[in-house]
């Protein structure tokens, strides 16, 4: 579940706005946008992963609201950890590579 739009990284682009198919977030104008349904959030992290800054942190395995802080997760390198685990990012090696569950395909072929 979404739980977290960092006001210090965020530059008020509007992508996550876009990107999210249940419409969690609202721009707000002049402003970064606002998580304004996180009951709506589908944990389908497509807003952290298209966030040029890494900006956002989803929760994993939230089913509720969580209670964050943006200082531990950023000590924790959370903020946008979906992002830099698929490789997506200025300076970061792509991931799709090392996916070898095509062979699992091929095998039950």
């Amino acid at each position: 579940m979404i739980e977290l739009v960092s006001a210090d990284r965020c530059t008020a682009c509007n992508i996550c706005v876009r990107a999210c198919p249940t419409q969690v977030f609202d721009a707000v104008p002049g402003g970064i946008p606002v998580i304004a349904r996180q009951d709506d959030c589908q944990t389908c992290f497509m807003c952290e992963l298209y966030c040029p800054e890494d900006a956002l942190f989803v929760a994993p395995q939230a089913d509720a609201a969580e209670a964050v802080d943006e200082a531990t997760l950023r000590q924790r390198g959370l903020l946008g950890s979906y992002r830099a685990a698929i490789g997506w990012g200025r300076g970061r090696q792509p991931t799709a590579a090392l996916d070898h569950s095509h062979y699992l395909l091929e095998r039950a072929r």
